[in-house]
């Protein structure tokens, strides 16, 4: 079966331009929503079925831009499978998932990428055998852009995420934190308006951890909304302004870090009697 990591790549690498019948290019519009119009993604009622058992079961979870959401739960809860569903990997059996309140359900991952998803996969999705500004230029090329305009996007997105010195550099010579921060750039160099980043923290030292830390902090100051899952809760829980518990499918509760460290329910059957 396909990754999620190699899926997402390849619907980044559609870009932003489809074909018309007459053969020129056309540009794909974001759609915005109307002043009226709530602006955010969310799902509503979300459900996903493998072999009969409901490994998502009308998840309803809400991001809005310039927020750190935060989507936990034991192994097994179904936030991988929810991510997933969001991106368009894998369709949901039940429910709906809007983007500005604009239904995209049905839509295929690249016109999810181009209408501002952007995707950190769980697994490693970088091009191993390509240098780091390499692997950030095949996204923008993919967009349609002038040259002008992929140098100047990738000296930025080299600088803001600490890689310049790293530009020529093979990836399969990186870090696991400097892995993570091409992948975070290769995700950033579409643009998007929300960012959903699977295990993030995931194989990297503390001091990294801070480091991506301050990098979603950032995001969230520009405005992006970012959905967050990741087994080190507590630093998910540090940077999150409110977070959801997945348990066996189902949203158990939801609040800030504080509401949910003090719930009784949240400390048993996920956090542990000795988490503060």
């Amino acid at each position: 079966m396909r990754s999620a990591a190699k899926s997402w790549i390849s619907a980044l690498l559609k870009g932003r331009w489809l074909r018309c019948g007459s053969g020129q290019r056309s540009r794909v519009v974001t759609i915005r929503p109307q002043r009226s119009h709530k602006v955010a993604l969310e799902t509503r009622a979300l459900s996903k079925r493998y072999g009969g058992r409901a490994v998502v079961d009308e998840v309803s979870i809400c991001v809005e831009p310039g927020e750190v959401v935060g989507l936990l739960g034991p192994n097994g809860a179904g936030k991988t499978t929810t991510f997933h569903s969001i991106v368009g990997f894998a369709a949901p059996d039940g429910g709906r998932i809007l983007l500005n309140d604009a239904d995209i359900t049905g839509l295929p991952m690249y016109r999810r990428a181009q209408m501002g998803i952007g995707y950190l996969p769980q697994e490693t999705s970088i091009f191993r055998k390509l240098s780091v500004a390499d692997n950030i230029r095949a996204v923008l090329e993919a967009q349609g852009l002038n040259k002008a305009r992929i140098s100047a996007r990738q000296r930025q997105l080299l600088t803001e995420l600490d890689l310049l010195e790293r530009a020529d550099q093979r990836a399969d010579t990186l870090s696991g934190g400097e892995t993570r921060r091409v992948e975070i750039a290769r995700a950033l160099a579409c643009e998007p308006h929300y960012m959903l980043l699977d295990e993030p923290f995931a194989g990297i030292d503390p001091r990294t951890v801070e480091d991506i830390q301050n990098i979603i902090a950032e995001l969230r100051n520009r405005g992006l909304g970012v959905l967050i899952t990741d087994h080190n809760v507590r630093e998910t829980l540090e940077i999150a302004a409110r977070a959801y518990i997945l348990v066996d499918g189902k949203i158990l509760t939801a609040g800030t870090a504080e509401e949910l460290i003090a719930n009784e329910q949240v400390r048993r059957i996920y956090l542990g009697e000795r988490f503060s």
